[in-house]
């Protein structure tokens, strides 16, 4: 009884932060989204440029693309779920300290394999269309889907790519979107998971496999959305 009552009240505590939490999201995108889509293509630490890496994984796959593709997915979800894991091992009690380093290691990690997909297919990352639509393609296709439907989004990741000028409008309205999706997904949907445990490895178990898997769906949406550039030509 007592400990039921101990959850209750967590879960109520957690109702209460994720709110807050997300409408941090607005000033926190210029700060983590872009700059964490920034250091993916550039490279960060022992992360070489996305560009380089998927190169490698190219040369390694002796030249297949879709081969190379689903090997950069496959290392990126062991990386997401490596640090799904660390972050979340002290489950409920640390979240507030960890979950801003999950957060921007999450963005990262996606940005930078979506990157990498976007150039072995034929895309320039210097280009500011492919850069909001690596950005769309972390949202996942749910969310896009959803947001195209209500007028947020004017298109899905490839149209936004291959569309015939940029729109310096679409980068705050884009950013503030992934920032609230990461803020949510992150915080909100994986503390209501492990809220009131009192083994603190089962967060990071659950961390890993929410940050494993949900890099596994953008990355399948990557592969989806990047069409080899000249396909994406006739498309357009």
């Amino acid at each position: 009884m007592r400990s039921n009552v101990k959850r209750g009240l967590a879960v109520e505590a957690v109702r209460r932060a994720v709110p807050r939490l997300t409408e941090l999201a607005p000033g926190m995108t210029s700060s983590f989204v872009r700059e964490a889509l920034n250091r993916a293509i550039a490279g960060v630490g022992p992360l070489p440029p996305a560009a380089r890496a998927a190169e490698a994984q190219l040369r390694e796959q002796d030249g297949d693309v879709d081969r190379g593709v689903r090997e950069l997915i496959e290392n990126h979800v062991r990386y997401a779920g490596l640090g799904g894991f660390v972050t979340n091992l002290g489950g409920l009690v640390t979240a507030a300290v960890v979950a801003p380093a999950n957060i921007t290691g999450l963005a990262l990690i996606q940005c930078r394999m979506v990157a990498g997909i976007a150039h072995l297919r034929g895309y320039d990352l210097d280009d500011p269309r492919v850069r909001n639509a690596i950005l769309v393609t972390v949202l996942g296709e749910e969310s896009v889907r959803r947001m195209v439907k209500k007028l947020e989004l004017p298109a899905p990741p490839m149209a936004l790519a291959t569309a015939p000028q940029h729109d310096p409008g679409l980068d705050r309205t884009i950013t503030n979107a992934v920032a609230s999706d990461l803020v949510s997904r992150v915080v909100g949907r994986r503390l209501a998971t492990t809220v009131g445990r009192r083994v603190p490895l089962v967060g990071g178990v659950v961390g890993a496999g929410s940050d494993g898997y949900s890099t596994w769906k953008v990355g399948r949406y990557a592969d989806r959305e990047f069409l080899p550039r000249s396909a994406a030509r006739e498309t357009a």
